[in-house]
């Protein structure tokens, strides 16, 4: 069963043609990653899906609900964690999580309960009344997850959501995540331009070059698409796009990271 249809999808900003022309669709409870360089399209596509940017041309539906003519539908539906920090630092971990539980209408008397049960989870519950601008980046991105899980949503959607934490952070971030599908059955959607990130955890990985859907399929499928023994998911990236994807920064750097990445797209 599909979570989220994607046909002909496409978006213009004046004469550029930010994604062009694509369809896929994601299937309940999936991990499904969109790899590609800065540019490509993933975060454009990501806002057309949450209902930020209105579709060109083409159709988009997310829980049975089309993105244009159903967005309050859609929003209800899902989760959304934006390269852009989106916790408030001089609050506590315990504040955001309530301000968030306000703002999806959760109900007052579930509230306390909720918001209590999601920082369990992350195993913030010793920091709940610390500030959260004294967080780590690890801690501060599973914060953002939490909020955007609190209302339950059938489908989580990241854009870039490890961008610039160290691999202990970025581990832990995802330890989160696969235990929310295994435990809710959520749909995880995310885009990045780390390989190792999107050979380990997705069950698809969908690849993006410049608009348009070069390749999609599983990592193994992809692989062995490049014709090559002991292909990487680097080798199928260049086949599909001519191009090599670097990864790089650090946690120092994720504010800046995060807001390159959303200007780019």
């Amino acid at each position: 069963m599909s979570i989220i249809t994607v046909e002909g999808l496409t978006k213009k900003f004046g004469d550029f043609t930010a994604v062009n022309d694509i369809s896929f669709e994601v299937g309940k409870g999936e991990i499904f990653a969109f790899l590609g360089h800065n540019g490509a399209g993933k975060s454009t596509t990501i806002k057309m899906l949450i209902t930020l940017l209105s579709p060109t041309a083409g159709s988009a539906l997310v829980d049975g609900h089309d993105v244009r003519r159903d967005s309050a539908a859609v929003r209800n539906s899902i989760g959304y964690v934006p390269q852009m920090i989106s916790v408030d630092g001089t609050l506590t971990a315990y504040e955001n999580m309530l301000l968030m539980a306000k703002l999806y209408d959760i109900p007052r008397k579930d509230r306390e309960a909720r918001v209590r049960e999601v920082l369990a989870f992350l195993k913030l519950e010793e920091h709940t009344e610390s500030l959260v601008r004294t967080f780590s980046g690890g801690m501060v991105r599973k914060m953002e997850v939490g909020q955007a899980m609190l209302h339950r949503p059938k489908a989580l959607l990241l854009d870039e959501p490890t961008t610039g934490l160290d691999p202990v952070a970025r581990q832990s971030v995802w330890d989160h995540l696969l235990e929310l599908r295994d435990k809710f059955g959520t749909t995880i959607f995310f885009s990045t331009h780390n390989m190792e990130e999107a050979d380990a955890v997705s069950d698809r990985v969908a690849i993006m070059n410049h608009g348009k859907l070069a390749a999609l399929g599983t990592v193994d499928e992809l692989k062995a698409r490049t014709g090559l023994p002991a292909a990487t998911l680097e080798d199928a990236f260049i086949k599909f796009t001519g191009n090599r994807l670097e990864d790089g920064g650090s946690f120092r750097d994720v504010r800046r990271a995060r807001r390159l990445g959303r200007r780019l797209g």
